[in-house]
């Protein structure tokens, strides 16, 4: 037997799985599993990454100024206290390299997203579950769960995959109420999604201990780059920048990322798009017995009675060759998550879901 081991808390961890993207045998399918916009990337940020093209034999530049400076220039931010990694799940796993270890523990939300628990897992901390109330995160519960050994609290607002969100107001009781050796990191992936939310940007200015971290996978449609970012502190910045890689993004990546944050209209476009046909999506699924919480995401989480009936209606849409995410893995063993597509995957998905309950 090899003595050759991973480090405490690695093998815990289960392997992530992603949505899946086609079904055997079936043609003409439709993705409606890992919450893409539809819509894609603007015609802007395809432009910049065609003519990044001729560049590929450079490095990219180590401190992501450009990017860095789009995004202080259109969310009005500090650019210095802005970081930028491979999606926002690196960003997440620096702040857990950075401040948990073995010993601390970490806090994440029921259904909460899955990178929380393995980046503590990864790094030898312990991660707690906190319970949700009617799938809405849970301010009480997550202060009760604090205790000497917390380093870092992670919620998503909006949450995947239930895509309820929490107030200002309760996230700045939050903030107010943890412990002086706590972080809260607000994972905003789904936050353009939201009209008016600064995704606790508000919250980062004010306070020494509030962390938010953002995506360009979701609003931008750049999920095949991994681009994310993060805004926090000037001291908690400086500590993440020592441990990223100087060449953690590509030039490709930066500039496309670059060209499609400072496209704002067609960012305003794919927002408009997903409200309207999200509301639409909620109300048809509802109108054949399967209701959903108010989705501020760009998804829908659709209850069905039972595991049982989640599953049989699962494989009835992949027999249609729709493929929805099943959420058993995030406590969710009755439901479907549902990305809201383009207006005919709308509808066919809803007709299909009438179907399977008997009601076309």
């Amino acid at each position: 037997m090899t003595k050759i081991t991973p480090q405490p808390g690695i093998l815990e961890i289960d392997l992530y799985q992603g949505g899946a993207s086609h079904i055997e045998g079936v043609s003409n399918v439709v993705k409606l599993s890992s919450n893409e916009n539809p819509f894609g990337p603007s015609e802007a940020a395809k432009d910049a990454f065609r003519k990044a093209g001729f560049d590929l034999h450079r490095y990219p530049s180590t401190d992501h100024r450009a990017l860095r400076e789009a995004i202080g220039e259109v969310h009005g931010l500090d650019p210095a206290r802005v970081i930028c990694g491979a999606g926002s799940d690196e960003i997440i796993a620096f702040l857990c390299q950075a401040y948990a270890g073995p010993g601390n523990e970490v806090i994440h939300t029921e259904h909460g997203f899955a990178m929380y628990r393995i980046g503590a897992l990864a790094n030898g901390a312990t991660p707690v579950e906190v319970r949700e109330r009617e799938r809405v995160t849970d301010v009480d519960a997550i202060l009760a769960a604090c205790t000497d050994a917390t380093r870092l609290v992670f919620i998503a607002n909006p949450n995947n995959p239930t895509g309820t969100m929490i107030g200002e107001g309760e996230l700045t009781r939050l903030a107010d109420g943890l412990p002086d050796h706590v972080l809260l990191v607000i994972d905003g992936a789904y936050a353009e999604y939201v009209e008016g939310y600064d995704g606790g940007a508000r919250l980062v200015e004010s306070r020494e201990n509030v962390m938010m971290t953002r995506t360009f996978s979701k609003l931008y449609g750049l999920g095949g780059l991994r681009v994310g970012w993060g805004y926090g502190p000037q001291h908690v910045i400086d500590v993440l920048n020592r441990i990223r890689g100087p060449f953690n993004l590509g030039q490709p990546a930066l500039v496309t990322a670059e060209a499609a944050v400072r496209d704002t209209a067609w960012a305003e476009k794919c927002r408009n798009d997903n409200t309207r046909l999200r509301a639409w999506l909620a109300e048809a699924l509802a109108g054949h017995g399967v209701p959903s919480d108010t989705s501020m995401a760009n998804f829908i989480l659709a209850r069905f009675s039972s595991r049982e009936e989640a599953e049989a209606c699962d494989e009835y849409l992949k027999s249609e060759g729709l493929i929805v995410r099943r959420v058993h893995g995030y406590k969710l063993p009755n439901c479907l998550r549902i990305t809201v597509g383009d207006e005919p995957s709308c509808r066919r998905v809803a007709h299909a879901v009438g179907q399977f309950m008997g009601d076309e």
